[in-house]
């Protein structure tokens, strides 16, 4: 928003960057995210089937073995990001959404349904968003 535009009563500069910052899906001080709270059991069993579904031929996931793939991106930190595809709000809904049926989400994107169940892409998603 141009400085032209901000309200004269706005108050401080430190409210008008929190306010900015959380308008823009960033993060203050280490406040966590509302879906870092999954069970530590599910955020493992996602970390399993992340693998068992070979998700790193494409993609680089950090502690999912042989996860080294370059064809799509890292999902280093996948947590912290705001979105999922640069286009799809990136919440739990929506990433299980995502990893069960990609094209309802985004048509035409190159991420391919790989036949994922509702409870196991949950699962995926528990650990996927747990990245930081």
């Amino acid at each position: 928003m141009p400085v032209a535009l901000l309200p004269a009563c706005a108050g401080s500069w430190t409210a008008l960057l929190a306010v900015a910052a959380l308008a823009g899906g960033c993060e203050l001080g280490e406040r966590k995210l509302p879906h870092t709270a999954a069970p530590a059991a599910q955020v493992a069993r996602g970390q399993q089937l992340l693998a068992q579904y070979q998700c790193g031929s494409c993609h680089a996931i950090p502690e999912v073995p042989i996860a080294r793939g370059t064809v799509g991106p890292s999902l280093q930190a996948f947590g912290r990001r705001s979105y999922i595809a640069g286009q799809v709000p990136n919440r739990p809904d929506t990433l299980t959404r995502w990893i069960m049926a990609p094209q309802s989400l985004v048509p035409g994107t190159v991420m391919p349904a790989m036949g994922v169940s509702p409870d196991d892409a949950r699962d995926m998603a528990a650990y996927l968003l747990a990245l930081e």
